[in-house]
């Protein structure tokens, strides 16, 4: 009986010293500026963080948002499968110049849903509150200010 305790309690701790690093690991920031408008966003860094973005989330605050990085260009496709909320896509280049614009993309109940992507490379995509990018005068050739440690 001692030694089922002991291997429970082991167990427990090695399940433990696993998980915590998961649990406690930090969402990365940063904020992106357009003229006087700000927004703090988090950073989808790994392929998880990108797979996921904004899906599942009730709200986002209006001065919130998510940047996408990507290693380098590319045509990076959009979906908001599983998305509960309207969203604005903004696509930037690598010298942070907006390329194209996906207003209020409203969020998709069934499937398939559609892909939603520009025709040119990009390196950012930024995630918004939908109706937020006409809102602030956001349109293509616009460049964002942002940097990322």
């Amino acid at each position: 009986m001692p030694w089922k305790i002991f291997l429970i309690i082991l167990l427990i701790l090695i399940v433990g010293f696993l998980v915590y690093p998961y649990l406690k690991r930090e969402k990365k920031e940063s904020q992106v500026c357009f003229r006087d408008h700000c927004f703090l966003v988090e950073l989808a860094l790994t392929p998880e963080e990108k797979s996921r973005g904004l899906m599942y989330r009730e709200s986002l605050d209006k001065n919130r948002g998510m940047l996408f990085i990507y290693q380098k260009e590319g045509e990076y496709s959009f979906w908001m499968k599983n998305v509960l909320i309207p969203l604005d896509i903004i696509w930037l280049d690598k010298d942070k110049n907006i390329i194209y614009v996906a207003e209020n993309c409203q969020p998709c109940p069934d499937v398939p849903c559609p892909s939603i992507k520009p025709n040119r490379a990009a390196k950012y995509v930024l995630e918004i509150n939908g109706g937020l990018a006409s809102q602030i005068g956001l349109s293509v050739g616009n460049q964002l200010e942002f940097e990322i440690n």
